[in-house]
């Protein structure tokens, strides 16, 4: 993977607020590359951007980092049903294009 694209997801991702998430697929339109790019270059960042807070679609947490992720988010507030976030109460509005 390019690293200007991986530069560009830490950027976003980075943006990300604690106890908010948003969807690999806002990433990546945010970048302007696929979910799945958007995925890949997620697993590339290390611990010192939020890369927990991207989750996929339907609120399910990120697998990579050893599957971290649900536990992290649950110590910033994010509320969870049936093991997915709860999305329309904490979707960033900076991803998801409603503060923008």
């Amino acid at each position: 993977m390019k690293p200007d694209v991986v530069a560009a997801v830490r950027s976003a991702v980075a943006a990300i607020p604690a106890g908010q998430v948003a969807a690999y697929g806002e990433i990546g339109l945010a970048v302007g590359i696929s979910p799945r790019q958007a995925g890949r270059a997620v697993s590339l960042l290390d611990g010192d951007v939020p890369w927990w807070r991207v989750v996929y679609a339907d609120g399910v947490p990120a697998t990579c980092h050893g599957g971290t992720a649900g536990a992290l988010l649950e110590a910033e507030g994010v509320p969870f049903r049936d093991g997915r976030v709860m999305m329309a109460q904490v979707r960033s509005a900076a991803e998801s294009g409603e503060g923008s």
